[in-house]
């Protein structure tokens, strides 16, 4: 259907309302309506969801399953300070900023001022790093702070909402068209830090909580309702230490499964790097 719908001139005009906001506010009061309650044993039936892991006593609909809060002893938060953690469960690449733009599989191209939606502090992430976190519906919808600090700035930026699975970044600029909120954070132990929740086909909520004063690595900040999402992290130059065979795969277009609170790339300064 996917295939069909971003690769056919019919299907590129059906597509239209699909990924409407009118259409995903429709979808949404539904799955946070009683009325979608019937949906949730299917779902997690055919996701293997296992809810003995998640505080999943009276849904009282489809979202509630959907955003589940999963038991905090199965999404252990690395305390190291020499750590980069992964801010959520998901499928993670990880390309090189340079000339401020990021270049995807199938040559997609991004500049980090688009993404960001024009704002200045773009320019600080020129020579470093973008982590890209695609989440599937089976994944963990909640995600946190990946190091201790306080919010500098944070905007929503209004857009469409396309589907994230690689199908439709072929076709469409998918992460500078979605809606999306981007947060900067001055941290602890990797200077400024960008963080971008993107929206989806069907999602039309990203629900962040209001930032703290402080906030601390592991804590909470958000969670997306229904659909497939994606979050994004950029990084100043000189920060974490990613191995090249990581850039090699993302460039093959081999994504790495991670979990909220791993250990996923060490601070530069902790590392000796081979020769």
């Amino acid at each position: 259907m996917l295939r069909f719908l971003y690769h056919t001139p019919l299907g590129r005009l059906l597509l239209r309302p699909l990924c409407s906001r009118a259409v995903s506010r429709l979808c949404g009061r539904y799955l946070d309506s009683p009325l979608s309650r019937p949906l949730i044993a299917p779902f997690v039936r055919k996701n293997g969801i296992r809810l003995e892991d998640f505080f999943s006593d009276g849904f009282r609909c489809f979202n509630d399953c959907f955003a589940r809060r999963i038991r905090p002893e199965l999404r252990p938060v690395d305390p190291s300070p020499d750590a980069l953690v992964a801010p959520c469960d998901g499928l993670l690449s990880v390309y090189p900023i340079q000339k401020g733009t990021v270049i995807l599989a199938k040559q997609s191209v991004y500049t980090i001022n688009d993404l960001l939606g024009g704002d200045p502090a773009a320019s600080r992430f020129e020579g470093g790093a973008c982590l890209v976190f695609r989440l599937c519906v089976n994944h963990y919808h909640r995600y946190c702070y990946p190091d201790g600090g306080r919010l500098v700035r944070s905007a929503f930026i209004p857009g469409e909402l396309h589907t994230v699975r690689p199908i439709a970044l072929e076709e469409i600029p998918v992460f500078v068209r979605n809606c999306r909120e981007y947060a900067l954070l001055e941290t602890d132990h990797l200077g400024t830090v960008a963080q971008i929740e993107v929206g989806a086909m069907l999602v039309g909520k990203i629900h962040n909580h209001p930032a703290p004063e402080r906030f601390e690595r592991g804590d909470e900040k958000g969670m997306f309702l229904y659909g497939g999402s994606t979050v994004i992290l950029l990084i100043e130059p000189g920060r974490i230490y990613i191995p090249e065979v990581a850039f090699a795969l993302s460039a093959e277009e081999s994504e790495i499964p991670v979990c909220m609170g791993e250990r996923i790339a060490d601070l530069a300064d902790a590392v000796e790097r081979p020769a």
